[in-house]
């Protein structure tokens, strides 16, 4: 067995006592077991970040408190709903079409969203020094308007649109009024926001709407963003490994890690034994490579870490 499959309890550097849980999960369960608030089992979160230089690696479940949807919720299932992939977006007239007929009618929620307590505690900690930098999985802009501006989005944002044949980028602001322009009155209020930015809509509502072309070039257009199926940019990956690298530890706020591409930081961390903390309402899949395993909502938890350590 290699070190990235050793439990992380053998993990050397994270000092244990008894509120700092040895196990994937403090003894009594998720958030409201014990202590204040049921926060607690934070004070090991605590003392790991008080070693400062901490990498915090954030996924869907961080931004859930700002009114976006999750992928798979507390149970690590996946919701209902299939995601669209690269192969197929790029393949099929039809699928760009349903694509960008359900983007376009839950763009104006999701770009509504605003920073959580979370997001905001994140940001405090960083420049507080106990963070050094943030890798997150979200497409969603949360942390850049949270002011963590340096945050690498390993997926990319939705709030930026390229050709696929130019290559030029532009503003999904730009794109949504030529579409809305194209499509009056296509937009339906009373839409379910989902995880990736979409609504659910009928294939009959589908069917009638029109997909504009990039405006320098005729080409298809596609959100910045990392599709299931599409590999993240290398040189992407390799500064995000140079962070985890350089850091003191690795914490985990709001992913299931079920996909590689974040759970293969966690096993970077792992391999050089730096301690590892994940805080996530439901398991991992990097459970047992975890020093620390919190299960609570991710900003009354983040928040109570960065008043205990002062972070203002």
């Amino acid at each position: 067995m290699d070190a990235s499959e050793a439990s992380a309890r053998e993990l050397p550097g994270l000092p244990q006592g008894p509120d700092l849980p040895e196990g994937p999960e403090a003894p009594g369960g998720p958030a409201g077991s014990s202590g204040r608030d049921g926060l607690a089992e934070v004070a090991g979160l605590v003392r790991l970040l008080e070693r400062r230089g901490a990498v915090v690696l954030s996924g869907a479940g961080l931004s859930t408190e700002s009114g976006i949807p999750d992928y798979r919720g507390a149970t690590g299932r996946r919701r209902s709903g299939t995601p669209m992939t690269y192969q197929e977006f790029t393949g099929s007239e039809a699928a760009r079409r349903r694509y960008w007929a359900r983007s376009h009618t839950g763009w104006p929620a999701f770009a509504r969203a605003r920073p959580n307590a979370g997001h905001r505690a994140v940001e405090r900690l960083r420049r507080s020094g106990h963070v050094a930098a943030v890798i997150t999985q979200n497409v969603d802009g949360l942390h850049h308007a949270a002011g963590t501006r340096e945050a690498v989005e390993l997926h990319g944002g939705l709030d930026r649109v390229v050709c696929l044949d130019c290559r030029r980028t532009s503003s999904r602001a730009e794109l949504d009024q030529r579409l809305d322009a194209s499509n009056r009155g296509f937009r339906r209020p009373d839409a379910v926001l989902r995880p990736d930015g979409d609504a659910q809509l009928s294939p009959e509502l589908v069917a009638g709407f029109r997909v504009v072309p990039c405006a320098d070039c005729g080409g298809v257009l596609k959100p910045d963003v990392v599709f299931f199926g599409e590999n993240v940019p290398a040189d992407r990956v390799d500064r995000c490994y140079e962070l985890v690298d350089a850091a003191g530890s690795l914490v985990v706020l709001g992913s299931s890690l079920t996909v590689l591409s974040g759970l293969r930081f966690v096993r970077r961390a792992a391999r050089a034994r730096l301690p590892v903390a994940i805080v996530n309402q439901g398991p991992t899949r990097g459970d047992d490579l975890a020093a620390l395993r919190l299960d609570l909502p991710l900003g009354p938890a983040m928040a109570e870490a960065a008043r205990l350590l002062g972070a203002a």
